[in-house]
């Protein structure tokens, strides 16, 4: 079975064909970075416009790249949310007009679903059940995965997410946008010389907020004397902070589940000293633990496409209703 898989929930335009023998077949993906650089942030508006021009161009050049045709494709995947409603309708719309023309079943995917996944795509995949930690600019979610739309929440944040608090914090010291790789930058070239808070790890629970450790991160910026060099030591003290709480956080999941497997997700998955947190904490606790490659921590065609194709062998699909959700708690999937 070849499955297109379409992702347009923020500013990521992306395009795969996921085939359910041999695996990925072709993926591309365009980003709208340097557009919304200009204006600090995404603006929802533009998003929309950006995927209404790449997205077709895009699937054209995926099947062409992969010697495919229309007439091959045998189901459609895409992200129906959570994200901006303007961007998921493009992507949504395009799909199920696919579908009906192409007369093939579509199927809409959770986001997040997308990312916990992900991993999928690896040469030694994670086997079920485990812990999947999705750690992205708008979520911080622990979950038990127990087989696909098989997940029970753990833990979700309270307020601002890991990768919206990187954001945030980074515009706080003027280091513009996009603010996490820019902070995570920064970090490398300064020392924890700063102590920062590890929120909520003083209480039992798996929830997660950042918004008090932004807030630190602002007030000591202000009482600091501004040079560059402590602009530098507060990011480093800002991200180990934030590592060392998603450390705690995925030892108490493995630890009050029983499981012994890890999967790390989503687009801040990607940071290095993140990444050595987790790798470090799951060794001591005699734990395997999984993360996709660099180019599938961010929004991505890959994961959609092998999310849905997952779905659809499983005999699930949407009818002709062209179905966006921009607020949808994974909890909700089946």
């Amino acid at each position: 079975m070849y499955v297109l898989g379409i992702e347009t929930s923020c500013d990521e335009t992306g395009v795969a064909i996921y085939h359910s023998k041999q695996g990925l077949v072709k993926h591309l993906l365009y980003s709208q970075v340097d557009m919304h650089a200009d204006y600090g942030g995404v603006v929802p508006e533009l998003a929309s416009r950006d995927h209404i021009r790449k997205l077709v161009p895009l699937i054209k050049q995926a099947l062409q790249e992969s010697g495919l045709k229309s007439a091959d494709i045998n189901g459609i995947a895409y992200t129906a949310g959570p994200g901006l409603m303007g961007a998921l309708l493009v992507g949504a719309a395009t799909a199920r007009s696919l579908a009906w023309a192409w007369q093939i079943p579509a199927v809409a995917v959770h986001h997040m679903e997308g990312h916990l996944l992900a991993p999928m795509l690896e040469e030694n995949p994670p086997t079920f059940p485990f812990v999947a930690l999705l750690i992205s600019g708008g979520h911080t979610l622990l979950v038990r995965v127990d087989g696909i739309g098989r997940y029970q929440l753990l833990g979700e944040s309270l307020d601002d997410a890991a990768g919206e608090a990187f954001d945030k914090t980074a515009k706080m010291l003027g280091l513009g946008y996009p603010g996490g790789p820019r902070l995570s930058a920064l970090a490398e070239q300064g020392k924890p010389a700063f102590k920062f808070p590890r929120p909520m790890t003083d209480r039992p629970g798996l929830d997660f907020s950042f918004s008090g450790l932004k807030t630190f991160a602002l007030n000591t910026y202000q009482t600091s004397e501004k040079t560059a060099q402590d602009q530098a030591d507060i990011a480093a003290a800002f991200q180990l902070a934030v590592a060392e709480t998603l450390s705690i956080k995925c030892k108490r999941a493995l630890q009050q589940t029983g499981l012994n497997s890890l999967v790390v997700a989503g687009g801040v998955s990607a940071n290095k000293q993140i990444r050595a947190a987790l790798t470090e904490m799951a060794a001591k606790e005699q734990a395997s633990i999984h993360f996709p490659r660099l180019e599938f921590c961010t929004d991505n065609g890959a994961m959609i496409a092998y999310a849905g194709c997952q779905r659809l062998l499983a005999g699930q699909q949407q009818d002709l209703t062209v179905f966006a959700r921009p607020r949808w708690p994974i909890s909700e999937l089946i």
